[in-house]
């Protein structure tokens, strides 16, 4: 069972680290701390979740990659045909000559998704790869 009513807490902290948090709550535009505070928690319980590698989450992998590397499009595409269930779409974006965008959706349990997002980010040719995640559960 859910409760959703508000409930009040107090939180200390030393003052140089409040200013530092302050500065991005304004940076990010929270109205206020609490906003703030609650999107922490959420991100940490976000998080926690990757200790169970049961859960079912979906999420994103981001890749960022030379279209012109080796056998880097044949390894990839082998990769997800290999776990094509967990896998609901893919995108496909040419950056300029060299650069591709590729970003892949995803929904599975955490082990299966973390391993696929393993294997893409560090094939060779990827410059850059970015997982994100939320458990299906809301949180």
């Amino acid at each position: 069972m859910q409760d959703s009513s508000l409930k009040r807490f107090g939180v200390s902290m030393e003052g140089n680290l409040l200013r530092k948090f302050d500065d991005l709550v304004k940076q990010k535009g929270y109205e206020n701390r609490s906003e703030a505070v609650r999107d922490l928690v959420r991100d940490a319980i976000v998080k926690q979740t990757w200790e169970d590698s049961e859960q079912i989450i979906a999420g994103s992998i981001l890749l960022f990659y030379n279209h012109h590397q080796r056998n880097l499009l044949e390894e990839m595409t082998k990769i997800q045909h290999s776990v094509h269930d967990v896998i609901l779409a893919t995108t496909h974006f040419h950056l300029d000559h060299d650069s591709c965008l590729e970003l892949i959706v995803v929904k599975g349990k955490v082990k299966e998704v973390q391993e696929l997002s393993n294997k893409l980010t560090s094939l060779k040719g990827v410059g850059y790869g970015s997982f994100t995640v939320a458990p299906v559960e809301q949180v």
